[in-house]
């Protein structure tokens, strides 16, 4: 991690409203994670199609 953790976590806080408080970076923090996992998750081949999602919902 070292450095360049630090460096996202600085442009994370920079990026948030002067008005933001912990839930508010939490929040960020969060969605970066997820956005991550999704992503590796999507690299590895380890998602499936939207049809498939849609049939196995009962969805149109």
């Amino acid at each position: 991690m070292g450095a360049a953790f630090k460096q996202e976590a600085h442009q994370l806080i920079d990026a948030l409203p002067d008005t933001a408080g912990w839930e508010d970076l939490a929040e960020q923090v969060e969605t970066m994670l997820d956005l991550r996992a999704g992503l590796a998750d999507s690299a590895a081949d380890r998602v499936i199609d939207n049809a498939q999602v849609r049939a196995e919902f009962g969805l149109r």
